[in-house]
């Protein structure tokens, strides 16, 4: 079992027979929607609901049989479970390089406990400091969008296909990607300036919202939990 699979493993702990799930994107988070059915297919759990957080999700969560359910009929979560692309200290996250992070937020801001699966390599002293920053833009007027995120001290470009054209988000936007050499400096005042600016849909730091992060290590897991 990698950690991958580990972390995923130990979030299943977290959910009990009833439950209104959020159901994650990514590489990590899919594990847990197959160990989820696993569950649910013999009888382990069961009244389980789920609110996907992309179409790749729904589509395994239907395969294996979970229930899909909107925010609109159960506007409280139990539960959100996701990866994160880095992790910092204070359990804030960037989210988003699988594409769905304005999904994701939607979700997970809806959830009583967000627990977020990650392995040992996504625990970061800075946000920024690993990977890129992952920014869903309109398609309108892209290019000036990628102009003004240039401005923010970052290196930003539009994301871009093996093919060249534009990476399209489910909701169907475009995506850029912003690079901080020394990382991002003030988190807080990124988020409160990327959320005014017109054309800018959504980003990827999601602040103060992780409740519980599972850390899969060699040696074991390691449970980080914020103070509420």
């Amino acid at each position: 079992m990698n950690l991958k699979e580990k972390a995923a493993k130990k979030a299943l702990s977290f959910v009990k027979n009833g439950m209104t799930l959020g159901l994650g994107t990514g590489s990590t988070t899919a594990y847990f929607v197959d160990m989820l059915g696993e569950k649910l297919k013999s009888g382990e759990l069961s009244n389980i609901r789920g609110v996907p957080t992309s179409k790749a999700t729904d589509e395994q969560a239907r395969k294996w049989g979970i229930p899909i359910v909107t925010l609109g009929e159960y506007p409280k979560l139990d539960l959100a479970v996701d990866g994160a692309d880095e992790v910092d200290p204070a359990l804030n996250l960037i989210k988003g390089l699988g594409r769905a992070l304005l999904r994701e937020k939607i979700v997970e801001v809806h959830a009583q406990k967000f627990v977020v699966i990650v392995d040992d390599s996504k625990m970061v002293a800075r946000l920024g400091m690993r990977d890129a920053l992952p920014v869903e833009i309109l398609p309108f007027e892209a290019e000036a969008h990628i102009h003004w995120l240039n401005s923010l001290g970052c290196r930003a470009e539009q994301w871009l296909e093996d093919d060249g054209s534009p990476a399209v988000t489910d909701n169907g936007n475009y995506l850029a990607k912003c690079w901080f050499d020394e990382g991002i400096a003030d988190a807080y005042a990124l988020a409160q300036e990327l959320s005014t600016r017109p054309g800018i849909v959504e980003h990827g730091l999601f602040l103060d919202m992780a409740t519980e992060i599972i850390i899969a290590k060699e040696d074991g897991i390691e449970i980080l939990t914020s103070e509420e």
